[in-house]
């Protein structure tokens, strides 16, 4: 049985999420998906909060849990609602208003994970879309100087959306697994360095701990 998001929290002044980061983004969700499909992400990235799974794990852990179940119930509260994902669509740019859509978002692939580690569709599906947005990325031009950027609060986002934010502010991420026998689905990022907010030299790296439901072994 589908449960109801729970009432949405504020998270940030500015919107819960790192700019850049659609709330298409956190769902996982393309901005043509309809509204079952939506549930749907929604349901996958909620699955992975479940209070069984986090049974037994660090408090920064449940802390991160807590943030990212927050923005997950936010952004179906967006996106769920006919009137206001086409509002939100219009503003962000997303679409126009003759109702065609205007741009999507992408997710960056990640140099030493495993495919699963930003796909639910399985590791084969998850390698040809890595290997497609690698394509994707090196077709992006590059700044022609190294500036300081403001690194993003990435703190309870799943790890496919992290490395979407801080690909668009200019970082690159180096994650530390933190489950030994992790389950392969996307993983939670409970912790940073630097830390939110803090200034750093562009194309840096961002330094994530990353955390996954353990596998259930025999």
């Amino acid at each position: 049985m589908r449960r109801a998001p729970r009432a949405p929290c504020p998270i940030d002044p500015g919107g819960a999420v790192p700019s850049g980061i659609s709330w298409y983004d956190v769902l996982g969700a393309l901005p043509g998906a309809s509204e079952e499909e939506i549930r749907r992400d929604y349901d996958a990235k909620a699955g992975l909060l479940r209070p069984e799974l986090l049974a037994g794990a660090p408090s920064p852990v449940v802390a991160a849990a807590s943030r990212a179940q927050g923005i997950l119930d936010t952004a179906w509260r967006v996106l769920g609602d006919p009137a206001q994902r086409a509002r939100y669509d219009e503003t962000a740019g997303i679409r126009s208003r003759g109702g065609g859509l205007v741009r999507r978002g992408n997710v960056p692939s990640e140099p030493g994970w495993d495919s699963w580690d930003f796909s639910f569709g399985g590791r084969e599906a998850g390698a040809i879309l890595a290997g497609l947005l690698a394509v994707i990325e090196s077709l992006t031009p590059q700044p022609r100087h190294a500036g300081r950027v403001v690194v993003p609060d990435v703190r309870g986002l799943f790890y496919s959306v992290c490395t979407t934010a801080a690909s668009r502010a200019g970082l690159r991420v180096t994650a530390v697994r933190l489950t030994e026998h992790p389950m392969p689905v996307d993983g939670l990022v409970v912790g940073q360095s630097p830390r939110p907010l803090a200034k750093t030299r562009r194309a840096s790296a961002l330094t994530v701990q990353v955390w996954h439901p353990p596998s259930r072994r025999v």
